[in-house]
């Protein structure tokens, strides 16, 4: 799509109704469940595979290694004797450093028909992992009959370039130029000159030379006496450096590197151990997926939204996701806020829906960002991120206690504060509204932002600008977090300022935004000030920030859990009784982990424990159908049916930081777990397990100086809190 030009006086675009492939819409061409595809990532390099360890070219396939937003291998494809392998297993690594495929021969015929080697009799194992821009193969074939067998191995490979924006659907009316490939001994260079004048180039190294060596393909035959393994290495450089000469011991000293890493920024995290050993496989997934989502920025580890379609810096995802795992490891909101600061928007510029003090939605880097192709080079259009940001500076520091961090991010906090006053308020009715300032940009710019999310009770669309629910109790955690942060730093006059905002905000939402016949939130108000009467998950956000008066948290908590929204695996972001449910959808009816969790947290808030443990458990039974414990994006929110799984959604991203980290989150909030940095105590208010739960360890629960590890016991309908081991002045408080 290209950028319209646009005048320098920036002006409202009301969120018009679009069509879907306005807003960057994923197709749903190839599903994702159906491939079940594994994935790999380091830095800002991604990988998805097949069973196999494949990477199969065609049309709407997702498969490749994306480095930057862009892909660069399309095809890469293994044959033994001119023979797809059989699949044996195919396994990540609990830590996900490592993607192994066991393979074998089929039964394998001459030109005439005769049998030449029978299936099972060659085995091959295929190992791989992503370490700094790299892909790293070793293939170990070993065979396992009694007499010598001649094998020979093809892989064929191609680069395509795509932008990752193509990949996902979009068609370009024009496309650079692939040169000439360069063929060496044991080397081949795939290179592409892109519109925006940039090469972008794949190396492909082979280690032992190969038989055979040409710009698409290698042969290697093999001669292999019984029982004997030969070990065959391959490793892809996206724009390396030419003179790099990689060997076999490349492998092993980037495969040391890669798990010395993954071993360090994990073991920042408190240790989770529990009686149940399903859910301590979910736990072990979540952590593992969360620090592979991880990407060291100069300010510190920030977590990438997800794979294959948002691996890269969201604003939204990463401020959500390090709240979630705030109390598991605080330096991730810690790298996540001097990050987002650093990029903070300083001017207005309507094209990237930025001004001063606004903080990111999204960064790309392929050639179509670059181009403006797609306005997301470094883009603005999100209406949460910036009240987010202030909401986890306090969150943060209540934490922590860290006051040098929170006073260098001090100047970033105001220049946010900022803008809430001077952009995020459009009409002065003392709501944060959104309205996109470009033709180009999201037409809805909270976390539900396809084009159809936000409409009235007979399902029209709303007409922006528009004052979502959820928005409003982020402004409030907003002010609150702001008073929390100025009172600490003894500006007790600024601190009383944003109190009494808040109050008055939490006045304004109750008149405005409760609705008494729906017994719930509205889903938003337009741009006419006309509430969309909707029962929607997002009231359920006004319960995680305390926006919500107790009585209404009450109703609301009542609708939240009635039939229509909780459909037992979790709550539909729409219920089933609105105008535009649709349970297979994006937004209207599907269900998201990630909010759920930010649900259960605000239902535990005001004492619903059990209603969140409710939440909890439905998302544990959905994941124990779910490939490798992982919970996805999302899944559809067809009701549960017993002795069922969940319904999959064809296109959801899988890993995805939120969603990794929401049972995480939602054990945090049945706990009832706080901290209190100060006085060096842990604290368990009102603590209650879901029913697959009896006990839970926690080791290495970090606060301050010290650290505690601590038994969380189920005795009748009590449970007791007990201190295993403590390191340090540490104290734990229990209520009840």
């Amino acid at each position: 799509m290209s950028t319209a030009s646009v005048d320098s006086t920036p002006s409202v675009v009301s969120a018009e109704p679009a069509a879907p492939g306005a807003q960057f819409f994923i197709p749903a061409t190839a599903s994702l469940q159906e491939r079940r595809p594994r994935t790999l990532k380091h830095g800002d390099t991604f990988a998805v595979f097949d069973h196999n360890g494949d990477a199969l070219s065609g049309p709407g396939s997702p498969e490749g290694l994306f480095h930057r937003d862009t892909r660069y291998l399309s095809h890469f494809h293994l044959t033994i004797n001119g023979k797809r392998p059989m699949l044996l297993s195919s396994t990540l690594r609990d830590d996900n450093a490592m993607l192994t495929c066991d393979l074998t021969n089929p039964d394998l015929f001459d030109e005439k028909g005769k049998l030449t080697l029978g299936h099972d009799l060659i085995h091959l194992r295929r190992s791989r992992f992503l370490w700094n821009g790299g892909c790293y193969e070793r293939l170990a074939i070993r065979n396992y009959d009694d007499r010598r067998q001649h094998v020979r191995i093809e892989i064929v490979f191609a680069a395509d370039f795509a932008d990752l924006f193509e990949v996902r659907g979009t068609v370009r009316a024009r496309k650079g130029r692939h040169l000439t490939p360069v063929v060496e001994q044991d080397s081949i260079l795939l290179s592409y000159i892109g519109l925006d004048e940039r090469k972008r180039s794949t190396r492909v190294w082979f280690d032992p030379r190969p038989k055979q060596i040409r710009s698409d393909h290698v042969v290697y035959d093999l001669q292999l006496e019984p029982h004997e393994t030969r070990s065959l290495f391959v490793e892809i450089g996206c724009d390396q450096v030419p003179d790099h000469r990689p060997s076999h011991r490349s492998f092993f000293l980037a495969l040391r590197d890669a798990r010395r890493a993954l071993r360090s920024s994990s073991s920042r995290a408190a240790s989770i151990v529990t009686s149940n050993e399903i859910f301590n496989e979910v736990v072990r997934r979540s952590v593992s997926d969360l620090y592979m989502l991880m990407t060291d920025k100069p300010e510190g580890p920030y977590p990438y939204a997800g794979i294959p379609w948002f691996s890269t810096v969201f604003g939204r995802d990463a401020l959500i996701t390090a709240l979630e795992t705030l109390w598991l490891d605080p330096q991730i909101a810690r790298g996540v806020l001097g990050h987002l600061a650093a990029n903070q928007a300083t001017e207005i510029d309507p094209i990237a829906d930025a001004e001063p003090g606004k903080i990111l939605h999204e960064v790309r880097y392929g050639e179509m960002a670059e181009l403006g192709e797609v306005p997301f080079r470094r883009y603005y259009g999100s209406i949460d991120s910036t009240l987010l940001f202030v909401l986890l500076a306090g969150e943060y520091l209540k934490r922590t206690a860290d006051f040098a961090t929170i006073q260098s991010l001090l100047p970033a906090i105001e220049a946010a504060l900022a803008w809430i006053d001077e952009h995020g308020d459009r009409d002065g009715d003392g709501f944060v509204e959104y309205g996109r300032r470009t033709e180009e940009g999201l037409v809805n710019q909270a976390w539900k932002d396809s084009h159809d999310s936000i409409f009235h009770l007979d399902g029209t669309l709303a007409r922006g600008p528009i004052a979502i629910a959820e928005v409003q109790a982020y402004l409030y955690g907003a002010w609150q977090a702001a008073a929390e942060i100025f009172r600490r730093l003894g500006k007790a006059e600024r601190a009383a300022k944003f109190l009494a905002r808040s109050e008055g905000l939490r006045r304004a939402f109750d008149t405005s935004f409760f609705d008494e016949e729906l017994g719930t939130y509205v889903l938003a108000l337009d741009g006419d000030k006309r509430p969309c009467r909707v029962r929607s998950s997002n009231a359920g956000h006004a319960l995680f920030t305390g926006i919500a008066y107790p009585e209404r948290a009450r109703v609301a908590a009542r609708t939240l859990m009635g039939a229509s929204s909780f459909c037992g695996w979790g709550i539909r972001t729409i219920a089933s009784t609105e105008a535009r449910y649709n349970p297979m959808s994006y937004h209207n009816g599907s269900i998201w982990p990630h909010d759920n969790a930010l649900i259960a947290a605000g239902l535990a808030r005001y004492g619903h424990r059990a209603e969140a443990a409710r939440i909890f458990e439905g998302l544990f039974a959905a994941s124990t159908y779910i490939d490798l414990r992982r919970l996805p994006e999302l899944f559809c929110g067809l009701p549960r049916q017993q002795a069922q799984g969940p319904t999959f959604y064809p296109v959801a991203c899988s890993p995805q930081a939120w969603a990794a980290a929401a049972p995480l989150f939602l054990l945090q909030s049945c706990l009832g777990l706080d901290f209190d940095p100060n006085a060096q105590h842990f604290s368990f208010n009102e603590p209650q397990l879901p029913s697959f739960l009896d006990e839970v360890l926690l080791r290495r629960l970090r606060i301050g100086d010290g650290s505690a590890d601590i038994a969380i016991r189920r005795s009748g309908r009590q449970f007791v809190v007990d201190v295993v081991d403590r390191r340090g002045d540490v104290r734990v408080i229990t209520t009840t």
